[in-house]
């Protein structure tokens, strides 16, 4: 009796393997890194060119998760059609919340050395003056728009929003390092 107690858990795992031929439910390690190579050709974009190698790793292997996640069938996954659309998909949402999380990632938007080109920040700060900056520059931009979306919507809509982003950096420089940023409007005539 004990003999046939100890083989009845054998078995049943037997039959449990032997019936389990559905596809496997989980991306394998080539897989997942053939996944990540391919996100490197995002690392282009606006929000992802200003991570340091180590931010991008983590920020892949969150994109990877939840692609696995969404399709844990990598070669059905590869195949489907419009695999590119939808990876393209789920890399802008992978932003989209990253910003969301933490409003500070404003020095991705707008760097730095872009702010200084503009002549919004003067040249020379230190990282606790940058961080400063920015810490003040994001609590401007949560007042001013009520979610991330209208924010973006107001970034890639038209110039009155960006005056008004630019009115919004300039009070954070000037509260900050005395640093006025005058605008002149410049009329060429023929």
């Amino acid at each position: 009796m004990k003999k046939f107690l100890l083989f009845l858990p054998l078995f049943a795992l037997a039959v449990a393997g032997s019936t389990g031929c559905s596809p496997r439910r989980q991306w394998n390690h080539e897989e997942r890194k053939a996944m990540r190579e391919a996100l490197r050709d995002y690392r282009r974009m606006a929000y992802l060119d200003d991570l340091t190698d180590d931010e991008y790793v983590i920020f892949t292997d969150g994109v990877a998760t939840d692609l696995e996640t969404s399709y844990p069938v990598y070669a059905t996954f590869i195949q489907m059609p419009g695999v590119n659309d939808t990876v393209d998909m789920v890399v802008v949402t992978a932003i989209v919340d990253e910003l969301n999380a933490d409003a500070r990632n404003m020095r991705h938007i707008y760097p730095y050395p872009y702010l200084v080109a503009q002549g919004v920040l003067p040249a020379g700060l230190d990282h606790e003056q940058q961080r400063q900056f920015y810490n003040c520059f994001a609590y401007k931009v949560n007042s001013a728009y009520q979610t991330m979306t209208q924010f973006f919507n107001a970034v890639l809509a038209d110039t009155t929003d960006h005056s008004r982003i630019r009115r919004l950096e300039s009070q954070c420089a000037n509260d900050l390092f005395d640093w006025t940023v005058t605008e002149v409007d410049v009329v060429e005539f023929d």
